[in-house]
């Protein structure tokens, strides 16, 4: 094949020409001017209902339940009555999600997405006292716990109303408000509440941890998560394009299946694999949990199509399977990762053991409603380390230390404009004004960016981990280890690993040699941070921690040294 047809830039003037499925126009949204999204739906209201398009197809897929299009709808809909008209839920109120990947997150997302409530989706890892936290942030007026979160908040003041899913069955449970996901087909068939929706009306606040420690709730609109929407679709249409196809391809002949082990209260999972699914009629396989055996299993038992993972599953995964692959996993044909730095290499292994299937990468931010770029198909293959082109409604820029652009090839810092970015940070406006300007989010990332405009992530700005895809910010873990008896200074940071991308790594500096130990600072962090935060390598030392000419800890000196201990 005579790879590529065309150029990155003539594919996107095709894709986005009039009348083509990308066709933009210029729209002025809160006294700025933004390139959208000629056909995006207007919002999560339009998406559910014309999910009932799909009927008796099967939706999501838990264990052996199995909920269709039209079950989900009726539930989603009967949940928002009961918020409004038992809870008195209002437009623009909170509603907070804590718990697995249960079908009931989905039906409670959309059910209040429907009535003009801002969704909130609380990662159902952290603590008692963060979780408290960010419902008493929000000012939830509901927040759906399953029964491991319910007995997580015992005890915590936080001032909303829990309503429990899967739990004991009580007046407040999910199952008696609404009912068992069994009997969601005997819903009625009736609407909630129309509240006028617009594009532009808040829609979801995604907490994101601070460089104080302190989580930040990014508030995105209905216009912002439909234009990921229409995202999530480009790279496999410019791939096509470039490949001399025409797009969009004829209607599948069977609804394309996806496994979606990630939690839906990522940005990945939330909105790279349930709204697209419930959007196209795809059948969503959920997982309670990730393990490699039952993902196996159900892949080969529900003809998997699609992999959505972060590169910290896909290494243990591609190692399970033998090159050339093997016949019970031939239904996958893209196995798609992101949220994390993938090593250069992943690409071609993802090829090697899943014969004819395409692996694609995606690079964004909760702040940016996931995708600024994507990466796949042949493009991956001739740039392994890149992470795509922006996306057509997505403006970039990279500029130096004192705001200027950059040339081409050029490290910079990489900003962000578009219809998708984040409106503001919850409630804390001197955090806002910290990341955006004009207009402009910025990302904290490092990156060059070649001549058609390919994105290579070079380093992060921002003093944070990602580990497995979990965004962690150091300095929550220096105060924690600061608080320590014997300790006088720490530093933490991140380490390069085969598997998670990154792992969290730390520098001690005690008082009396010997009055500490790795494991009494990792046993003490327990007790107030959750395990993923807790650094898995630690150096523990009488040594002043290396500064620069300012003051600054050098961090990438401390990380070297460590690697060299630990190779």
């Amino acid at each position: 094949m005579n790879w590529p047809v065309m150029s990155v830039a003539q594919a996107r003037a095709v894709l986005t020409a009039r009348g083509a499925p990308f066709e933009m126009r210029e729209e002025r949204i809160r006294e700025e001017t933004f390139r959208t999204y000629v056909h995006a739906k207007p919002g999560l209201r339009t998406l559910l209902d014309e999910s009932r398009s799909f009927a008796d197809q099967i939706f999501l897929v838990y264990e052996e339940e199995r909920i269709t299009f039209e079950d989900h709808w009726r539930a989603a809909n009967v949940f928002g009555r009961v918020l409004t008209d038992k809870y008195s839920v209002k437009k623009g109120d909170r509603v907070a999600l804590a718990m697995r990947n249960f079908p009931e997150w989905s039906v409670c997302a959309f059910g209040a997405w429907a009535i003009g409530a801002i969704v909130v989706p609380l990662n159902a890892w952290e603590t008692s006292e963060t979780l408290a936290r960010m419902i008493i942030d929000c000012e939830a007026v509901v927040t759906v716990v399953d029964s491991e979160r319910r007995e997580r908040l015992g005890g915590q003041g936080h001032g909303s109303a829990l309503v429990s899913v899967r739990d004991d069955g009580g007046p407040n449970s999910f199952e008696h408000l609404v009912a068992p996901a069994s009997e969601w087909s005997n819903l009625p068939e009736q609407s909630g509440p129309d509240c006028n929706l617009a594009p532009d009306d808040p829609a979801m606040i995604m907490f994101t941890s601070g460089t104080t420690g302190a989580p930040k709730g990014a508030l995105c609109t209905h216009r912002a998560i439909m234009t990921n929407l229409v995202n999530t679709q480009y790279r496999v249409a410019r791939a096509a394009i470039r490949r001399g196809e025409s797009w969009p391809p004829p209607p599948a002949d069977t609804a394309q299946v996806m496994l979606m082990p990630l939690p839906l209260f990522h940005a990945t999972g939330l909105l790279s694999g349930l709204v697209p699914s419930l959007a196209r009629g795809m059948r969503l396989v959920l997982m309670y949990r990730w393990e490699l055996e039952t993902a196996l299993s159900l892949i080969e038992k529900e003809r998997v199509n699609i992999l959505v993972l972060v590169p910290a599953l896909v290494v243990p995964l591609l190692e399970r399977i033998p090159e050339g692959g093997c016949p019970a996993l031939r239904s996958v044909h893209t196995v798609t990762y992101g949220g994390s730095p993938a090593s250069a290499d992943l690409a071609e292994k993802v090829q090697s053991r899943f014969p004819g299937a395409v692996p694609a990468q995606g690079y964004g931010a909760t702040e940016t409603t996931s995708l600024v770029a994507s990466n796949s198909h042949e493009e991956l293959i001739a740039r392994p380390d890149s992470v795509g082109v922006a996306v057509p409604c997505c403006d970039i820029r990279v500029v130096d230390e004192n705001d200027n652009d950059v040339v081409p090839g050029e490290a910079g810092e990489l900003w962000v404009r578009g219809p998708q970015v984040f409106q503001t940070y919850w409630r804390r406006d001197e955090a806002t004004r910290a990341v955006k300007r004009a207009g402009w989010y910025r990302t904290g990332d490092i990156v060059t960016v070649d001549e058609e405009g390919f994105i290579y992530v070079k380093d992060r700005k921002k003093d944070m981990v990602i580990r497995g895809g979990e965004n962690i910010y150091c300095a929550e873990i220096e105060d924690a280890i600061g608080r320590i008896p014997g300790v006088i200074e720490c530093a933490v940071f991140g380490m390069p690993d085969r598997v998670m991308g990154e792992i969290v790594a730390g520098a001690v500096v005690v008082r009396t040699e010997g009055a500490l130990t790795a494991l009494d600072v990792k046993n003490r962090l327990a007790a107030e941070l959750p395990a993923f935060k807790i650094p898995e390598a630690l150096w523990i030392g009488q040594d002043a921690l290396p500064r620069n000419a300012a003051g600054k800890v050098v961090k990438g000196k401390l990380r070297d040294d460590l690697l060299a201990n630990f190779s």
